[in-house]
């Protein structure tokens, strides 16, 4: 038996008060937060309120609970249940219950209820008074939009529940609790929508959650790596948000949301590759707009991916493949220069990344300083010095700059990943190298599937009525149906946009 099977009680209360808080005293030894403050009603009862400090609201607990505890102790008489009496009928706190064994009084404690023991009762009366100091709503940092809502979710899961609920206000919103960690006890909710959802992703995903064995779950970075699919792949399969605008609409998509304490960002499953290229003013900008976004953030990410590998390959291999003028430029510029090509992108590329990161790590004032002109001194210091060219210096500016234009941080950094394979496969082998690393990955691609949904699905496997919004995003009265991959019922809207005589431009005939 290990130290902390060893350190909870299994038995159950006893009717001497001392020898139950002498039990708890045992339990939460060199616990200086836990309060155990001993009372003695009118009536002469002995009795003896334990919480930790911090976890609940004081306030509450005073006047909902202790007051009426010290007023109400002459009704309790010769009361066989005294416990079940105060929790039923005298006190005023709105959640209140009673439990005799003592590791659920131990689970309590931690969870931030507080305890109430008395004298000749075996019974302890829970009071749910959770409190503490957590981050209010705010806005969100990390998804930033132009137009759209501006709240984001905080590390306290029920103001996350909260926020789901003011969006989908319909008992069809399911959610359903577990708690992981054997030590942290996290809270953990998977939410969907009933009748849209499909019933064996959402049995999946509760299979593996409830399967998870861990001392402890501090973020949801911690419960996507044990329930994704493939874990040796470099590609996101679950999509991590903290809009509640956003998690809404995975719902109405018939996806499933994972809620969990202490952090503000939830998960949503399944995704497919091209949900990670969309973005919240896809939707909220009318969709002429949103086109053109969606266009810009595609041909940037084809930048991202292949701009210093393509370089390397055409200054290598194939510099007939340019026009004679820019071939004497680059030649010009990099006749000082020491090293290959791939050792000039790769000096850039690291000193690049080593700055965002530095950016990220320092202050928010001073990292801005550090990432824009670190990259503007180091670059124009290391042409002056003739380590690297002017050409490499602009092709790796402009890669940095179309990385920022995915959406998403964890779509991103698998890109800027997979630059440096491409990059080494064009330094041996040209563009042919290129085109072995895309069809690897694309073959890699085609493979992968998040909570069993094909990663590529509406390209691969092909789904007409998905084309709608790929590539494109139609207008809202076009889009009639949801995904096909995730949900059963597929109907989002009774007609599309009805004309003036009253009939539907798409008839709710989108397949």
């Amino acid at each position: 038996m290990s130290n902390k099977e060893a350190a909870i009680p299994t038995g159950k209360l006893v009717l001497e008060l001392d020898r139950n808080v002498q039990t708890l005293q045992d339990v939460f030894t060199d616990c200086a937060d836990v309060i155990f403050r001993q009372l003695t009603l009118v009536n002469g009862t002995k009795a003896c309120l334990i919480y930790i400090g911090g976890l609940v609201e004081t306030k509450e607990l005073s006047d909902n609970a202790l007051r009426p505890f010290i007023e109400a102790s002459t009704a309790l008489g010769d009361e066989s249940s005294p416990a079940k009496l105060l929790s039923e009928s005298l006190l005023s706190v709105p959640s209140s219950t009673t439990f005799t064994r003592l590791a659920d009084i131990v689970s309590e404690l931690t969870e931030g209820s507080a305890v109430l023991l008395m004298d000749q009762c075996a019974e302890a009366v829970i009071v749910r008074v959770k409190g503490g100091s957590r981050r209010s709503v705010e806005q969100s940092t990390t998804e930033v939009s132009i137009r759209g809502p501006k709240e984001a979710f905080t590390e306290d899961i029920q103001k996350n529940t909260a926020l789901l609920r003011f969006k989908m206000k319909t008992p069809q919103l399911k959610m359903v609790s577990a708690l992981v960690g054997e030590q942290t006890k996290t809270t953990v909710y998977v939410a969907y929508l009933k009748d849209v959802a499909d019933e064996q992703i959402v049995q999946k995903v509760l299979e593996r959650i409830r399967a998870i064995q861990i001392d402890g779950v501090l973020e949801s970075g911690y419960i996507e790596e044990f329930i994704e699919d493939h874990p040796f792949s470099p590609f996101p399969q679950l999509q991590y948000t903290e809009r509640p605008d956003t998690a809404a609409a995975m719902l109405l998509e018939g996806r499933v949301i994972v809620l969990v304490d202490g952090t503000p960002f939830v998960l949503s499953g399944p995704i497919t590759f091209w949900q990670l290229m969309h973005s919240s003013e896809d939707y909220y900008e009318r969709y002429f707009i949103g086109n053109l976004l969606r266009w810009l953030r595609y041909s940037f990410l084809f930048v991202a991916l292949y701009l210093p590998a393509l370089y390397i390959a055409v200054t290598t291999f194939h510099q007939d493949m340019l026009p004679t003028s820019l071939v004497f430029s680059i030649a010009a510029a990099r006749e000082a220069i020491p090293f290959p090509a791939l050792i000039e992108a790769l000096i850039m590329e690291i000193s690049f990344e080593a700055l965002r990161e530095a950016g990220i790590r320092l202050p928010k004032v001073i990292g801005q300083a550090v990432s824009i002109l670190g990259a503007l001194v180091i670059g124009q210091s290391a042409v002056e010095a003739g380590i690297v060219s002017a050409p490499v210096v602009i092709v790796v500016s402009l890669t940095g700059i179309a990385s920022f234009t995915i959406p998403r941080f964890n779509l991103a950094i698998t890109v800027r990943m997979l630059r440096f394979p491409l990059m080494l496969l064009a330094s041996m082998f040209g563009v042919y190298g290129v085109v072995m690393g895309t069809v690897w990955t694309v073959i890699h691609l085609c493979g992968l599937t998040s909570l069993g949904v094909p990663y590529l699905t509406g390209v691969a496997p092909f789904r007409k009525g998905d084309q709608k919004d790929i590539l494109i995003r139609a207008p809202w009265w076009a889009m009639s149906r949801r995904p096909s991959f995730s949900s059963r019922n597929r109907n989002r809207m009774k007609n599309g946009r009805l004309s003036q005589g009253g009939d539907s431009k798409d008839g709710g005939k989108s397949p």
